[in-house]
């Protein structure tokens, strides 16, 4: 038994972020229909590194869907689309505003077709004077408070690798959608829920909108900046908050031979004595916090001048050996090969039927009554048959659909 074993998804999402909620939701055990235009979702296509069959892209996001076809313009399109929300708990989509109101389907509609339905949209912007704008990942990270503290002080904003615009607003809305699920345990009534990714991104920048305010009452002093106008500034890879951290380099020097440290109180005295001068850890200079704020560059460049003479592995391990807050920066390749994420189920190896095996990643919810396991994304109308036969449509006709471009 999974934890949403037993209920049924309309998955009308596209490209990211609505496919990264999805599939959350089918690995909680939901059943989720993938509901695809016949020629399919544009990843399926985009980035491709093998010809003809379906991108990573595609593949990373829609794990364990079922998929199928269904052109919307045309009216026994629209007919059967009727009886998939009849039988649905819950429909996901990320179109264009308004673009689900134009087929025909209002949410007064949806809601009077299945007065059970919980209808979730992911948007770019809210409903005021953006909301006609165009979205997408990194225009979400301009917008929402991300690239404006992003980079170095005397550098160019910057994006964040991470997918903060898409699927950072895909997990807010998977917990939109499971707070409206239980709501309807007690009421019978399903619930409108919307997501746009600017306050999806700002909700995760709420700390940079913390210390604007605190800039009112003079600089930060956990930020390494000299100068502060009206604004947060860049503080390259300061952590900002009450326990200064930064990136240190290390042996033999390549582009992620760093190592991120966290300096506590109770931290500097065996960092003292691991960097070799154990005297700081009693010099009124050096000894307390309040001490250090104001050369916080001075004291990582002496940590720097200990870490650079040693490899980043032999760093965390001393490091926390005597219990200090440390973290190597790992690539892409040594995440995709790192034995412990393997073994945890974060880093999975799946069999797909045509493009053979492909490593994504596993579920980071992890559930002690509901374990997941990652099963291979559908082929492009994979369940036709199988969907639709189970609404009364007989193979004869569904072969007339196809033909007709219906699916």
């Amino acid at each position: 038994m999974k934890a949403l074993e037993g209920v049924r998804v309309l998955d009308m999402t596209h490209v990211q972020s609505g496919p990264s909620a999805t599939q959350l939701l089918a690995w909680l055990g939901a059943d989720v229909v993938k509901l695809e235009a016949p020629t399919g979702d544009i990843t399926r296509q985009q980035l491709r590194d093998k010809p003809g069959v379906d991108s990573l892209y595609f593949t990373m996001l829609n794990c364990n869907k079922r998929s199928i076809t269904l052109n919307m313009k045309s009216e026994r399109g629209k007919e059967l689309f009727t009886e998939l929300v009849k039988g649905a708990d819950i429909l996901v989509e990320n179109f264009g505003p308004g673009a689900v109101d134009r087929m025909g389907f209002t949410w007064e509609r949806l809601s009077e077709l299945n007065p059970r339905l919980i209808y979730a949209s992911i948007k770019g912007f809210g409903a005021g004077k953006y909301a006609k704008f165009k979205a997408y990942e990194v225009i979400a990270q301009a917008m929402g408070g991300s690239m404006t503290t992003t980079g170095f002080e005397e550098g160019p904003p910057l994006a964040t690798g991470a997918q903060i615009g898409d699927s950072g607003t895909g997990v807010h809305v998977v917990a939109g959608i499971l707070a409206a699920l239980y709501q309807r345990e007690g009421t019978g009534r399903g619930q409108r829920v919307q997501v746009a990714m600017q306050h999806a991104v700002l909700n995760l920048c709420r700390v940079k909108l913390r210390d604007q305010q605190r800039l009112a009452h003079g600089p930060l002093r956990e930020y390494p900046n000299r100068n502060f106008g009206d604004e947060v500034p860049r503080s390259g890879n300061a952590s900002g908050g009450g326990q200064p951290g930064w990136a240190v380099r290390c042996a033999p020097g390549g582009p992620n031979d760093y190592i991120y440290v966290i300096v506590q109180p109770v931290g500097w005295r065996p960092i003292s004595g691991i960097i070799g001068r154990p005297e700081l850890a009693d010099d009124p200079e050096w000894a307390t916090p309040e001490a250090r704020l104001g050369k916080l560059d001075k004291m990582f460049q002496l940590i720097e001048e200990w870490t650079i003479r040693h490899d980043k592995w032999s760093v965390l391990d001393r490091l926390n050996a005597e219990n200090v807050p440390c973290g190597p920066i790992l690539s892409t390749r040594e995440l995709a090969e790192d034995e412990s994420l393997r073994e945890e189920g974060i880093v999975v190896a799946v069999e797909h039927p045509e493009r053979g095996e492909f490593v994504t990643v596993g579920s980071p919810l992890q559930l002690s009554d509901s374990p997941v396991d990652v099963l291979t994304p559908p082929l492009l109308g994979e369940h036709n048959q199988e969907i639709y036969g189970a609404l009364g449509v007989s193979a004869g006709e569904l072969a007339e659909l196809k033909t007709n471009g219906v699916i």
